[in-house]
């Protein structure tokens, strides 16, 4: 009473086969997988993305002075 043998794993087993089916286990595990690559991919690109410096500086575009406009205002 109260122990657990080799028969009792391998009937859960089966169950648990039985239940999830060997495809769905193995899409499931094939699932988890892919999320641990995208994980680890987002987690390189975040530090990457910190370490490099900006590449350009944010603000308003520079304004262009024609030797044209500038001397019809002077006039």
């Amino acid at each position: 009473m109260g122990g657990t043998s080799i028969w009792h794993w391998i009937v859960v087993g089966v169950i648990v086969m039985l239940l999830f089916g060997r495809g769905r286990f193995s899409g499931m595990m094939g699932d988890v997988a892919k999320g641990i690559k995208e994980f680890k991919k987002g987690m390189s690109e975040e530090e990457a993305d910190a370490k490099a410096p900006p590449s350009r500086i944010e603000g308003p575009a520079p304004t262009v002075i024609d030797a044209e406009t500038t001397s019809e205002k002077q006039k």
